[in-house]
């Protein structure tokens, strides 16, 4: 699809079929053209920005905050917080290529992976996906029931707000609606940099670890290999891919906008980055009071033990950020679900600019499995947060496949023409690849020699 101005009636008599899909897009693209012609930058950004912003900021769900917040307390401000960093920049680069693909194939991840590796792969891919973003779902609305545990919301209440968040945005049979109010939520995300600052971090120390990443962890390294495994699925996971180059497909990126999504993409790392990094330092704090992070997997955890250290106030933030964090990732993985399912469904409408009688399918899928995740979430007896730094394991284990899977695309000459990655991108998607297998084949080999250590004994 390229700009273009809003279709006339003339164009109407000839006989053409105008969705309402179609003309929602038709007045976005013509905005996007009238701020490209009259050379209005700022504008044309603002109308091009938001898959990539809501992807990344989006990633910093509760799992993934919980993950950098265990980092810091258990291993304080040191070579976690370069790593965070790293594992940033490595997301930039997956998912530049995933915008990039969709503004040149205006096909969704799913969809094209059905199509170019034909149906097992493609009904594969979209399995895994499901059932992964079930069990995040999960882990996203626990941090949101965590979070408002804290103001003494009861957890049916709370995980009832959840999944009723999931079915209003999506209620607006608008892309763009939905897209800004997702945005809008998005950017409480950047509360934890507030609990950072209260936290009173040394400034020497912080730019001293930034430099040599020192200090070094120490004690248990399967411990150690785990948070290293979970901040990497923290950052890069495969609902992301599904994501972006689906919602820029939505959005109706042409190949006209990489720059702006490029942009996008990099504005999004740049705010998620410094989030997660707030949130290690924030729990920094627990680190230097000698506080047993292995006691904060229940209850109401970080932000209860953050309150003595950091005042009310402070820890009121914290617990406001894990709720920010599980809704607007609840929003980003529903949807990365209704899109892998309405993509592999080939006749399926997939897409927030059709009603829910257009696309009931789509929508089915989106509120479907934030109702089914927030119904487990309040079956008595549930571990809670015991189950969050499992949950991004997981996604790093099943990120190489899909990574492959997305090199492979971003090199077809067919279907991406020039557009295709330069020889610098796959070096650098071929060491991020090669850097999530070690992280969590690793992980999986020293428990298993751990396992076999205590049976021996």
């Amino acid at each position: 699809m390229n700009d273009f101005p809003v279709p006339t009636s003339t164009a109407i008599a000839e006989g053409a079929v105008l969705t309402p899909e179609d003309w929602s897009r038709s007045h976005d693209r013509m905005r996007v053209l009238q701020a490209r012609q009259t050379s209005q930058r700022p504008k044309l950004l603002w109308l091009l920005t938001g898959p990539g912003i809501l992807v990344m900021l989006g990633e910093n769900d509760g799992p993934s905050m919980l993950s950098y917040a265990a980092s810091g307390a258990t291993y304080g401000i040191g070579f976690f917080l370069p790593f965070i960093v790293v594992t940033f920049l490595a997301a930039f680069v997956v998912q530049e290529m995933s915008m990039r693909i969709g503004a040149v194939t205006h096909r969704g991840y799913g969809e094209l992976i059905f199509q170019r590796f034909g149906p097992f792969w493609g009904w594969m891919s979209a399995t895994d996906l499901v059932l992964t973003n079930l069990i995040t779902l999960i882990t996203e609305v626990i941090a949101v029931r965590v979070g408002m545990a804290f103001f003494g919301v009861p957890p049916l209440l709370a995980v009832g707000c959840a999944v009723a968040l999931v079915a209003v945005t999506s209620s607006g049979a608008r892309y763009w609606r939905w897209e800004r109010m997702a945005m809008a939520l998005a950017l409480f995300n950047l509360l934890f940099v507030a609990v950072a600052v209260l936290s009173r971090p040394s400034p020497g120390q912080l730019v001293n670890a930034l430099v040599t990443w020192t200090p070094l962890p120490t004690g248990s390294f399967q411990g150690f290999l785990l948070i290293l495994a979970s901040n990497i699925g923290a950052t890069v996971t495969p609902w992301m891919l599904f994501f972006q180059q689906s919602a820029s497909v939505d959005k109706g990126l042409t190949p006209k906008d990489i720059p702006q999504g490029r942009l996008d993409t990099a504005i999004g790392t740049a705010l998620a980055a410094l989030a997660g990094c707030a949130a290690l330092v924030a729990a920094s704090t627990l680190f230097v009071h000698h506080v047993d992070s292995g006691s904060l997997l229940g209850g109401t955890g970080y932000a209860e033990a953050l309150q003595p250290l950091i005042g009310t106030f402070g820890s009121g933030l914290f617990a406001l950020g894990l709720i920010e964090a599980g809704a607007v990732a609840m929003l980003t993985i529903s949807a990365s679900t209704a899109y892998a399912v309405g993509e592999v469904l080939g006749g399926s409408a997939h897409s927030f600019n059709r009603t829910i009688r257009q696309a009931p399918l789509f929508y089915a899928a989106n509120i479907g499995m934030a109702v089914f995740a927030g119904i487990i979430v309040l079956i008595p007896g549930m571990p809670l947060l015991a189950i969050t730094l499992n949950a991004n394991l997981l996604a790093t284990i099943l990120m190489p496949a899909a990574l492959v899977f997305l090199l492979i695309l971003a090199n077809d000459r067919e279907i991406m023409g020039a557009r295709v990655n330069s020889r610098l991108t796959n070096t650098f998607g071929a060491l991020i690849a090669l850097l999530v297998t070690l992280a969590g084949s690793s992980y999986a080999i020293v428990a298993f020699i751990n396992s076999l250590s205590n049976k021996a004994s």
